[in-house]
């Protein structure tokens, strides 16, 4: 007989380099899914990580499963100190997504570090990771994994939009989960802006300054990835190839090149959002506290804009990969292939017991 209550480390790392999201959550089934996040907190990275894991790309296999197992010993770290700090003492699981080494669906690939049965033995506790491997396996791209969360535990929302390293958006249509990644975010803006010495542009307050480059701004949006249709997903390999190059051809300020950038994501989001009417739109992840790129999102649209708690913001991601691992050791459907275009829905994952 199944369980109705699970207690659960949820642990996300996204490419923006936040750092390691944690949340102490409590899920409950009756007729539907209810969560309660009791703790959560996030765990920054240091430089030499924060390098690390920026340059994963250029690494070769022989090196990256080195970095691998470096890595899950960090995570478990990590977790074990959060446990401790926390005063937790009941955990049915750890559910953690690990962090995107590689990414390309297209070619059969896509490897996440810290995924190892190490993992599980460290932190003396079971674990469900590795959640997107089987799925590109199944000829899926692997992504987006969080609208199954979206579906279970937000479907009041019209539109699930989380503004991360990437803009990705969840929607039902026609009895479907449907889903995908719209354009970068976080991950070009903090990459430019940290070139003046700073981690992110707080709230937008640079980008505001700026000026809109009208050629740049045009050239970033008849790049052919907005053209494809879903399902569809990025990385930050693409980003290397189609943006910065883009970006660096032109001698602009900073600030221009941020304000030209948030015009871009604003018109890329609202190109979405603006398909349905009287619609309402959940914002999430670190893009949420750009007040500037909020502003810019609502003035292109006359749908309702919505922006939850704090807590939801930043950890939702860790939140619904906490579930994930609830419906895999349920061997529930956690992967929809309306969603990422597999053969077919299935229940994804690795599980590891200490």
């Amino acid at each position: 007989m199944l369980n109705n209550q699970y207690k659960i480390i949820g642990v996300m790392s996204g490419t923006s380099l936040d750092g390691i999201d944690l949340a102490y959550i409590i899920f409950n089934f009756t007729d539907h899914w209810n969560f309660k996040i009791e703790k959560c907190s996030t765990i920054a990275y240091s430089k030499e990580w924060t390098h690390v894991l920026q340059n994963l790309v250029s690494n070769t296999s022989n090196s990256l499963k080195e970095i691998d197992s470096d890595y899950t010993k960090h995570l478990a770290k990590v977790i074990l100190d959060f446990i401790k700090k926390n005063n937790i003492h009941d955990i049915d699981a750890i559910c953690s997504h690990g962090h995107t080494a590689l990414h390309q669906p297209e070619k059969g690939v896509t490897y996440q570090i810290g995924n190892l049965k190490e993992l599980a033995t460290l932190s003396n506790t079971k674990v469900v990771c590795d959640f997107r491997v089987q799925d590109v396996a199944l000829g899926g791209q692997g992504a987006p994994l969080v609208p199954i969360g979206d579906k279970l535990l937000f479907s009041k929302y019209h539109y699930c939009v989380n503004l991360g390293g990437f803009a990705n958006i969840s929607f039902e249509e026609n009895n479907q989960r449907i889903a995908f990644d719209i354009c970068p975010v976080n991950i070009v803006l903090n990459h430019y802006v940290q070139k003046l010495g700073v981690e992110f542009d707080d709230q937008g307050k640079l980008a505001a300054t700026g000026n809109i480059n009208t050629q740049l701004l045009e050239q970033l949006n008849t790049l052919d990835f907005y053209k494809e249709p879903y399902p569809k997903s990025l990385g930050l390999e693409w980003v290397k190839k189609e943006v910065f190059p883009l970006i660096d051809v032109f001698s602009i300020a900073i600030k221009d090149i941020l304000k030209t950038f948030v015009e871009h994501i604003a018109i890329q989001i609202a190109n979405e959002i603006n398909k349905k009417e009287n619609a309402t739109v959940l914002l999430t992840g670190g893009g949420a506290f750009n007040t500037y790129l909020i502003n810019q999102i609502k003035n292109r649209t006359n749908n309702k804009v919505i922006i939850p708690s704090t807590e939801i913001i930043n950890y939702k991601e860790a939140l619904i990969f906490g579930l994930l691992g609830v419906l895999k050791l349920r061997e529930e459907v956690n992967c929809l292939s309306s969603v990422t275009g597999a053969s077919k829905n299935h229940s994804s994952g690795k599980i590891y017991l200490p």
